[in-house]
């Protein structure tokens, strides 16, 4: 199901274009604000010169999402006041229950943005500094001196991933630590086991043990609780009324869809994987939101409402990590295939995927999650909403392929509509923005 909400006197004739007839309800409109307009038209500056979004593509993507075995999914984009939503599957497979935009669900590492966003505004209060040790706030806890905040938050560590090992099966290691609490200090001792991947400073590699150190940092700089800090410094300014940090309770407030593991072994039934304390990733992955709430987010750190613009500028010194990515202090850029560059994370937890991103400016933001994980397809399909919400619809093919006699193709195989766009879009999905996500936490 695909429904649009604009302001009083806004164009909805994209929304109403292409839908497909069998998957998606017409657009509806409901009145806003005075004075609400449709964006500028294309060439302007900024993200008001974005194509509309792609409804029919947002409602493909969902569809092939839960083919490939997601019991559900959904997608929210918040666009200068418009906003378009589109869900497909169930959010309970023993219910029934359907799928909403409106379900709070676990978000994963998009947890580490949260992490990020409090030590840069620790920055700003001059109570830290990116290119200072880490060993000295906390004496001792690293073996090298030389790994800094900025190394940290950076992914540029060389800190081993606990959690290769801890998930190397994925029921049976998660079924290991669901109800389990660790502590900071036991999940960086487990990391200190390994060998670092590399010298502070000299290559990316994500690891969810350097969002345990930022934990460990905002606890010891503030004298509070992470949970207290995101509390205070972003989930109350940005009035957030569905995030919640609620380690080590196992439960998700409120409404929710439920998430499902996918186990190792093909035909294996899909693992209840909702109930968990998440202690295993703590400041790296515990976060609970909803889409809104996370469009809500990006839009506000994007267009400087968190930190001051210098700290801003530091989050958005990316290192490039592939072709189309690159990672700035807990924060992720995409690069599409359109031109267009967006920012925001990926997140993977036990039972959901979800990809949460906002133009440069803040304009446009959109969430989409799907209720399971360990389904690389999944994740790679999931990918496609970007393009839907940041690029608008494909053009149409034209010259030799675009003829009509009969050698051109007419059915289901056709590659000018939504169904090509997506099958395109899977072949060619996020495998290294999600590295260290895609197939497990």
């Amino acid at each position: 199901m695909v429904s649009a909400t604009v302001g009083r006197g806004a164009v909805l004739g994209a929304v109403a274009l292409s839908l497909l007839a069998a998957s998606v309800q017409a657009a509806t409109a409901t009145p806003g604000g005075p004075g609400t307009a449709a964006p500028p038209a294309a060439g302007s500056a900024g993200a008001a010169a974005l194509p509309a979004p792609d409804t029919a593509g947002l409602a493909e993507v969902l569809r092939s999402v839960v083919a490939q075995g997601a019991p559900g999914a959904l997608a929210r984009i918040d666009d200068h006041g418009r906003t378009y939503q589109a869900t497909r599957g169930v959010a309970d497979r023993a219910t029934g229950r359907a799928v909403t935009t409106a379900d709070r669900f676990r978000v994963g590492s998009i947890t580490k943005s949260f992490s990020a966003v409090v030590l840069l505004q620790l920055v700003d209060e001059h109570r830290l500094s990116l290119d200072a040790p880490v060993n000295r706030y906390l004496p001792g806890l690293l073996p090298d001196d030389r790994i800094t905040v900025r190394h940290v938050l950076s992914h540029r560590s060389g800190l081993y991933d606990y959690t290769n090992d801890m998930f190397a099966d994925s029921v049976s290691g998660f079924e290991a630590v669901r109800k389990k609490v660790f502590t900071y200090r036991e999940l960086v001792a487990l990391s200190l086991k390994k060998p670092r991947t590399n010298v502070p400073g000299a290559a990316y590699a994500y690891s969810n043990t350097n969002f345990v150190v930022a934990g460990l940092l905002i606890e010891k700089l503030t004298g509070q609780s992470v949970r207290t800090a995101y509390q205070d410094r972003v989930i109350k300014p940005l009035k957030l009324s569905d995030t919640f940090y609620v380690h080590p309770d196992t439960a998700i407030p409120g409404r929710y869809t439920r998430g499902y593991l996918t186990p190792d072994k093909a035909g294996a039934p899909l693992v209840d994987a909702t109930a968990q304390t998440v202690s295993w990733a703590q400041s790296a992955g515990a976060v609970i939101s909803s889409a809104r709430d996370l469009d809500v987010f990006y839009s506000a750190l994007l267009k400087g409402k968190l930190m001051s613009a210098a700290r801003l500028a530091e989050m958005e010194r990316f290192t490039k990590v592939s072709s189309t990515t690159a990672y700035g202090l807990g924060l992720r850029r995409r690069d599409l295939p359109c031109g267009v560059s967006v920012y925001g994370h990926t997140g993977a937890v036990q039972g959901y995927y979800s990809y949460a991103f906002a133009t440069k400016d803040g304009g446009r933001s959109v969430t989409a999650v799907a209720n399971t994980s360990n389904n690389g397809k999944v994740l790679d399909t999931l990918a496609g909403v970007l393009e839907s919400a940041f690029c608008g619809k494909p053009k149409a093919k034209t010259g030799p392929k675009a003829k009509t006699g009969p050698k051109a193709k007419t059915g289901p195989g056709t590659e000018t509509g939504p169904k090509a766009r997506t099958a395109r879009k899977a072949e060619t999905g996020p495998k290294t923005d999600a590295e260290a996500e895609a197939g497990r936490p």
